[in-house]
């Protein structure tokens, strides 16, 4: 037993293939016996969130179903979580990456690529924080390189007083690049903004409220990017 209980159920995208994911039971589940989360600054109450289907990340999922494949393009998803935006355009044929820093990330999506009888999906180790020794994880390789798209949904869920986030992305971007955040309105969406511009991105602002495939009411905002 990995300590931790999961279920699976098979999500819906309109304009993309059903994906069957299997995620974590519910936010009550926690398993950290080696210590991993811990020293990557992963609290127990934070533990289950990589875990969870969230709406920002169905609403980013949508959003790719729906863009375009530019060939040649690199994706980069910040954040990603259980990786449902880059399991769609990985299914279209995309080269994306899938980046987090929770230790388990990597082991739920390989799952989850199995279950959907894909192939192979890079993952890397993205921390954006500032402390050498969260932002690296031994025997991981960590998000090396430039990419000329990167997305993330529900990532500015912390004050960024020191602008890490930005700079993470502003380090991994070409110079001529496009970033989309879907962000459930959150309070820290102006200073990161302010952040972004200083990067030389321009902004624009997207209202997606309204109700989602499933007719849940969301409130949130795509922030598109670009430079």
């Amino acid at each position: 037993m990995p300590g931790y209980q999961t279920k699976q159920e098979c999500v819906a995208i309109p304009g993309a293939h059903d994906l069957h994911i299997q995620s974590l039971l519910d936010r009550q589940q926690y398993a950290d016996p080696l210590g991993e989360a811990e020293a990557l600054g992963i609290s127990s109450a934070a533990w289950p969130l990589f875990g969870l289907l969230w709406p920002s990340s169905m609403q980013l999922a949508l959003w790719m179903a729906k863009r375009p494949l530019v060939p040649g393009e690199r994706i980069l998803e910040v954040g990603c979580g259980l990786a449902l935006a880059s399991l769609v355009v990985h299914r279209q044929g995309a080269d994306v990456t899938a980046s987090d820093c929770h230790p388990l990330t990597e082991t739920f999506l390989n799952r989850n690529i199995d279950l959907n009888d894909l192939p192979p999906l890079a993952y890397r180790h993205g921390n954006w924080g500032d402390d050498a020794e969260t932002v690296q994880r031994p025997g991981h390789p960590a998000v090396t390189g430039c990419f000329d798209l990167i997305i993330g949904s529900d990532v500015l869920y912390e004050r960024d007083e020191s602008g890490k986030l930005s700079g993470f992305i502003a380090l991994h971007t070409l110079p001529c690049a496009e970033v989309l955040i879907v962000d459930p309105n959150r309070g820290n969406r102006s200073a990161f903004n302010k952040r972004m511009a200083h990067a030389g991105f321009v902004l624009e602002e997207i209202d997606l409220s309204g109700d989602d495939v499933h007719g849940t009411p969301y409130k949130g905002r795509m922030l598109h990017y670009q430079r």
